[in-house]
Formats: structure tokens, C-alpha cells, sequence
């Protein structure tokens, strides 16, 4: 039987961290998942099986293309590169051949946007694990997720004997954007799960300090609203032209002024705008980036039914072509007593851990999305905090975290397996 050791946490962790890779490119990291469950003879599920296309929120071709030419220089190989359908993240399934129940955990794989700073006091850089890609890096602990889930695997596979009913480990792509699952709950891959538990490293928890019952999570919708005019001369023909940066100008300010909500929690930003091609030309086109939150789903609705409305509504007094897109959302999410309970009982197994009952979570997570299907479905479901000194704030470019907090989270995961299965 192998003991997964803290050294191999780390070691996977910081191999992850050197390659990291943005939502829907993640082909080279989801293909070094597949190969190290699949050595552990699981059986390992890809491409549509795992994710619906059709809810995959923000996915580019682009992104695509460049993750797929990333795997390819890595000798990935063709073979699977084809079984995933141009579709990234996977799913372990660990089957007991004993009745039981099914549980769910997820582990989420890609990484942000951020370019990982060069400063001389930056542990990635001195322990030589800095991120390969040039603006992008593991600046949120996923990189350590994936490491979590890689040693429950494992687990799993070493105490078959003893447990009954099956796991299945979901490596879920695009969290970030909260884009990917959606996308994966709608394959109907955790539609027979009774039990679910996710977690995040850090964020409001610092080492030592388990939150067991997050609360306040937040609903949202990101939101790309598109506008579409004519250009024309702006001295010798302004009235030819239809002004899409009018149009989204008049729309940020009208979004913005939305009331916010008497019955709870209520957030809009509009975190992009641009438009236009010269200061001579009326501008033709216009992109806005929105984003609104709601404590629950009716609030975060009416959010997000009156930025489309507004959007529509400016289009149509300047007289543009509009198109909306969904790019990611999450949901609030409430934790079912039962689960509450099994964790708390671990916690307390842990005398070098302080268990904190509840603390607001304050943002958005996408594997709500999940949690909630199972509830939905007849399961139950948790979510928890394992804290993790940050030597930076999540999505900041010196932002590393107290990679003992690895072996912290696996020992909370198999204790919660042990007492379900």
C-alpha cells in the first residue's frame, strides 16, 4: 500500500503550477491527469461524456487551438487528443464492486489570466517552478487542487477493500469565469450522486483553520453584450452613421443605475467596454463586459433580466444590431446538515486544526452549479474552506500558498470517504 506523502503533493503541485493553462485550453494538464488515473487502472471518462457542449460559457476557438498546439509539443498523443473532442477536464470513477452510495468530489484544473511575477523573494521563482506560459499562472491554488484530487485517487485505489459504493473524481475545466460547470453538469455525470463535496484552498481561511459551513455565496451572470452600427465620416457625413459606442456608453450608465435589491445582496460592474476605430470614424461596433451578482438565484435574476433589458433597450434608440452572451454563473448554495456533521467530526479528529462552524464566503463559485444538481436530483452536498497562508491575495501575480495545507485538505477528503463509504 503507498502512503501519499506530502513531498509527492508537492511535487505534482508545483509540476501543474509550471504549466499552467486558462479555461478550455487546458488539453496538456487535463492529458497528465488522464495518464495518472488511468495508471491506477480507474476508469476515466472525457470529451462529451463529461462536458456539454453546448453550456461551455466562453469558450474560443482560439483558446482551443492554442491549448491543443501546447499538447501537441508536449507529445501528447493523438489517441486522446481525439477521445476528448476538443473538450477539456475529465472524470475517475472508482467503483467498489460493493453497494453503496456514489459520492462526488471536485477538483477544479485551469489557471488565471496573470503574468507570475520574477521578484527574488517569489518561492516559485527561486524553487524553479515558475509558470512556462507568459500570462498565465496558477495564481489560485488549482494547481493544488489537482495535486488533492491525484492523492485521493490514490487512496481510493489503495483501500478498495474497505470501502463500498463508488467515487467519481471530477477534474472540471473553466472555473474561472465561472464558466465550466455548466458545461459539465449538463452531461448528467453527477445526476445518480448522493453525496458531493467540493473545497477551496486559502481565500477566507488562513492555515490551520477549517471553514466548515461557507455561507453568502453569491449567484451570478457574466454577461458580453455586443453592438453593431455603420461607420461613416464623423465631419463630412456624421448622419450616415449608427453609433455603437453611444449606444453601449448609454447602456453602461442606464445598467448602472439599476436598483439594487431590498430582500438581499446585489451587484453589477461593468468590468470592460470598448469600441471604435479612429476619432474620425463613428464607431461601428462596441463590446461590454458585465458582470451582476444576487445572494440568491430571484435576485441575481432580476440583475441580470434588467442589464439585458437596458442593453436592448439603448440598441434600439440608436438604432444598432445587439447580441447577448452568457459567459459563465454561478449559484448560492446552501450545505446539507449531514455532510456539515461527518466534516465536523473529522475536523475534530485533527487536534492541530481549528474548526470554524460558518464564515461569509462573500464571492462565486461555479461548483455550486454541481452541488446544486445534486441536491436537485435527491443528493447532498458540501461545500468547505481549508485555509492556506497566501504570500499574496487569490489572482495576484506573487500569490503562493502553504503547500502543507495539501495534505490537510486529502486527510479532511479521506476522512469524509471513510465515514460515507
Amino acid at each position: 500500500m503507498s502512503v501519499i506523502t506530502l513531498e509527492q503533493l508537492i511535487k505534482w503541485r508545483r509540476e501543474f503550477h509550471q504549466y499552467p493553462e486558462i479555461g478550455w485550453s487546458e488539453f496538456l494538464t487535463t492529458a497528465k491527469i488522464v495518464d495518472q488515473l488511468r495508471g491506477l487502472n480507474l476508469e476515466v471518462k472525457v470529451g462529451t461524456d463529461v462536458i456539454n457542449p453546448e453550456y461551455a460559457f466562453g469558450r474560443q476557438r482560439s483558446i482551443v487551438d492554442k491549448g491543443l498546439e501546447i499538447a501537441r509539443k508536449h507529445n501528447v498523443s493523438e489517441e486522446l487528443l481525439q477521445e476528448m473532442q476538443e473538450l477539456t477536464g475529465c472524470v475517475a470513477i472508482f467503483d467498489s464492486g460493493k453497494a453503496g452510495p456514489t459520492v462526488a468530489l471536485r477538483f477544479d484544473i485551469d489557471c488565471v489570466g496573470v503574468t507570475e511575477s520574477t521578484a527574488d523573494d517569489h518561492r516559485p521563482k527561486n524553487d524553479n517552478f515558475s509558470s512556462c506560459h507568459p500570462g498565465e499562472m496558477h495564481a489560485c491554488g488549482h494547481d493544488g487542487h489537482i495535486s488533492i484530487g491525484l492523492a485521493v485517487a490514490n487512496w481510493l485505489v489503495d483501500n478498495k477493500d474497505k470501502l463500498t459504493g463508488k467515487v467519481k473524481l471530477l477534474f472540471q475545466p473553466a472555473e474561472e469565469g465561472v464558466r465550466g460547470a455548466r458545461a459539465m453538469a449538463e452531461s448528467g455525470i453527477v445526476d445518480d450522486v448522493d453525496y458531493f463535496l467540493g473545497s477551496h484552498l486559502g481565500f477566507i481561511a488562513n492555515s490551520g483553520e477549517i471553514v466548515i459551513n461557507p455561507t453568502h455565496f453569491l449567484c451570478t451572470t457574466k454577461l458580453d453584450f455586443r453592438f453593431k452600427g455603420v461607420p461613416s465620416h464623423a465631419g463630412a457625413e456624421p448622419e450616415l452613421g449608427l453609433n455603437a459606442l453611444a449606444g453601449a456608453c448609454h447602456a453602461s450608465t442606464q445598467m448602472l443605475g439599476i436598483s439594487r435589491h431590498g430582500k438581499g445582496m446585489s451587484r453589477i460592474n461593468i468590468g470592460v467596454l470598448k469600441a471604435g476605430e479612429g476619432r474620425n470614424v463613428t464607431p461601428a461596433y462596441a463590446e461590454m463586459q458585465v458582470e451582476v451578482r444576487g445572494e440568491n438565484e430571484d435576485i441575481n435574476r432580476f440583475m441580470s433580466e434588467n442589464a439585458i433589458r437596458m442593453a436592448e433597450g439603448s440598441a434600439h434608440s440608436f438604432k444598432l444590431e445587439m447580441e447577448s452572451e452568457v459567459m459563465g454563473e454561478a449559484v448560492d448554495l446552501t450545505n446539507d446538515q449531514q455532510l456539515i456533521d461527518i466534516l465536523t467530526n473529522v475536523v475534530n479528529q485533527h487536534t492541530e486544526l481549528t474548526g470554524i462552524a460558518t464564515r461569509p464566503f462573500g464571492g462565486s463559485e461555479d461548483a455550486t452549479i454541481l452541488a446544486k444538481r445534486v441536491q436537485r436530483c435527491g443528493g447532498k452536498s458540501l461545500y468547505f474552506v481549508v485555509g492556506a497562508d497566501r504570500t499574496a491575495g487569490h489572482h495576484q501575480s506573487k500569490f503562493d500558498f502553504d503547500e502543507k495545507e495539501m495534505l490537510t485538505a486529502y486527510n479532511l477528503y479521506t476522512g469524509c470517504l471513510t465515514s460515507l463509504l
